[in-house]
């Protein structure tokens, strides 16, 4: 189970960023604005481009599930990227500047945690497979 379970969480992440990557590309994504307005020093095209590109560059290096570690940390780094709207601009994620409500926006942030979490649950399974643990499986080590 935990083998099917690691392929089916690496191929849905994969899925996700592919497909968010490609609505940035296409600039169709319903978050353009926002994310637009988290750097307004850069450019709105290039910003959606680049990040519609390393999107579909993860989620397809997910598939592929080589060097999952460092694919996993990389998503990671790239998902807390997103929390900086909490800092940018708080009035598009809180309902009237209560942290306990949220807009679609902060919602659509904060979900972010669990992908987060999704990428620590691959950099786990990877590291396991990179150095397995000593003890012999069936054994607690108890004497």
């Amino acid at each position: 189970m935990n083998a099917r379970a690691v392929t089916l969480l690496r191929c849905s992440l994969g899925l996700v960023f592919v497909w968010f990557g490609a609505l940035k590309i296409a600039d169709v994504t319903p978050v353009a604005d926002l994310v637009a307005r988290t750097a307004p020093w850069l450019d709105r095209d290039l910003l959606l481009n680049s990040l519609g590109a390393a999107e579909v560059v993860l989620g397809a290096a997910f598939w592929l599930g080589r060097r999952l570690l460092w694919v996993a940390a990389a998503a990671s780094a790239h998902l807390l990227g997103t929390f900086l709207v909490l800092l940018v601009q708080p009035h598009a994620v809180f309902q009237a500047g209560n942290p306990l409500l949220l807009t679609t926006e902060g919602e659509f942030i904060v979900k972010n945690l669990v992908l987060i979490t999704a990428c620590l649950v691959l950099m786990s399974a990877d590291q396991s497979r990179v150095f397995p643990s000593q003890s012999t499986p069936g054994r607690s080590g108890v004497a």
